[in-house]
């Protein structure tokens, strides 16, 4: 659903040691390969230009070809402040769901209208939703509901929300809703592999008439970063879902014309999840011409750009690059779904998660995560963060919330499963490149472990973990 591109960066990434743990070799100095999930930069104000677009992009598609209610194509600001990530849609049902770590619902909405607790408990009890067990053993999606995990999905979020509502404005009493095939034909009308090329759609003709309204220059911070890195024998990969034409917009426009010297492999049209999956699913490589894919390749054998494949094949390519038989790779993302579970789960990559929810969430450092002294701290250590990103009023706290006690006992705050799955999965989390960039090549950062669910989180953990941590239930 998403239009961003993701990277992966092959190389060394800083150290990481958990409370009690003995310290890791630094991440990018003792790892052979670097991996990113390719997303375009943003600022705030081209976060909010692309929430706009993408919703647009969909609205237009639902009135125009499907007959939807033209009151979709109108936002009140109001209405921007549905959108959290962690939020999953029952899509038969109507319903969103903000779901505890242990699969307890503990916010809910029918459409964009809150349900009361009483009505949160009338309909799913104090008991696992049904489709916790799929959705947290793969951090899937299915026919059944989708997880919005990122910020290019919100804007769907929010648009399926006011379908539902306007849905019910029709037809009093409606139970079950099949809206779901019309937001997937708005999705791949506007995404689709030609999309680009044939200025189909509202999103990439806009990007591409408009591309500083949309899109963020990388720091030159960041940019010496990725050269320090290659400099000091790194790989470095972009692998991204986007394909190649849009890719190139997006690099040559954030890094420069000059963006493929940054990086050794560049994989356009990944498909992930899927491009970690592994054997029998896994599909091959391709070549490019002229932005076109061409015939299907039996391995990878030498650094370029190509297009699809897989993490399997890849590997044996860093292999022969490093001459290492394990080869060690650490790979940034910011999809739970896409990026961060599926290296970890099946590749086994080191994880670095940015988590634009550490920009928003005043922040305590507690004495026991502090990994270096002071002279080796990077951007922000020292200074209040700012908050582009706000928390929703209707959904609260992305990492935490409240569960009222049962027969008068006290309420309990709880870890979100957003939140678990990122102590779960990540080796560390960061609110974005440029707070690391700043730092030695053989820094040695604070991980998650067993011991710590809080340690990985740079520079510092939000403080909605911190200051009662003892009565966070940690299940």
């Amino acid at each position: 659903m998403s239009p961003a591109v993701r990277t992966a960066l092959l190389g060394s990434a800083p150290g990481c040691s958990g409370a009690g743990e003995e310290v890791e070799p630094p991440l990018a100095a003792s790892r052979d390969a670097a991996g990113r999930a390719g997303s375009p930069q943003r600022c705030p104000s081209a976060t909010f230009a692309n929430f706009l677009l993408i919703y647009d992009s969909f609205a237009q598609y639902l009135v125009t070809e499907k007959g939807y209610d033209e009151d979709l194509l109108t936002l009140a600001p109001d209405n921007l402040d549905f959108c959290c990530k962690g939020l999953v849609l029952d899509i038969e049902e109507g319903n969103f769901v903000k779901l505890a770590e242990d699969g307890t619902v503990l916010r809910a909405s029918h459409g964009t209208k809150s349900m009361t607790p009483e009505e949160i408990l009338e309909t799913y009890g104090r008991r696992e939703w049904k489709h916790f067990n799929t959705v947290s053993g793969m951090v899937s999606r299915s026919a059944k509901y989708y997880l919005y995990d990122n910020y290019f999905d919100l804007p769907g979020a929010l648009l399926c929300a006011r379908v539902v509502d306007s849905l019910d404005q029709l037809h009093d009493g409606q139970k079950k809703y099949d809206f779901w095939k019309d937001m997937v034909a708005a999705i791949q009308h506007n995404y689709k592999i030609t999309a680009f090329k044939e200025d189909c759609g509202t999103y990439f003709p806009e990007v591409k008439n408009h591309p500083d309204k949309y899109l963020q220059r990388c720091p030159e911070s960041v940019k010496k970063w990725l050269k320090q890195l290659k400099s000091a024998g790194k790989i470095l990969l972009l692998i991204t879902s986007s394909h190649s034409d849009y890719c190139r917009l997006l690099c040559e426009h954030i890094i420069g014309n000059d963006f493929e010297e940054y990086f050794d492999i560049v994989i356009t049209n990944a498909l992930k999840p899927g491009f970690f999956s592994h054997t029998p699913n896994q599909r091959p490589f391709r070549t490019l011409e002229n932005d076109e894919e061409q015939e299907a390749l039996l391995s990878l054998d030498k650094p370029g750009w190509y297009s699809q494949g897989n993490a399997i094949q890849l590997y044996e390519l860093l292999k022969k690059m490093t001459g290492k038989l394990d080869p060690k790779v650490v790979y940034f993302g910011d999809s739970m779904h896409s990026d961060i579970f599926p290296a970890r789960h099946y590749s086994n990559w080191e994880t670095v998660f940015i988590l634009e929810e550490l920009l928003g969430d005043e922040v305590t450092v507690p004495a026991e995560t502090e990994a270096e002294p002071l002279e080796k701290k990077g951007k922000y250590e020292g200074d209040q963060l700012k908050a582009p990103y706000f928390i929703s009023r209707q959904w609260g706290s992305f990492f935490v919330d409240r569960v009222p006690g049962l027969e008068n006992a006290e309420e309990t705050i709880v870890r979100t499963w957003s939140c678990k799955c990122i102590s779960t999965y990540s080796t560390i989390a960061i609110p974005t490149i440029e707070a690391i960039a700043d730092l030695p090549l053989d820094y040695r950062f604070a991980r998650f472990s067993n011991s710590s669910a809080t340690a990985g989180y740079y520079p510092r953990p939000p403080r909605a973990l911190l200051p009662n941590e003892e009565s966070v239930t940690m299940k």
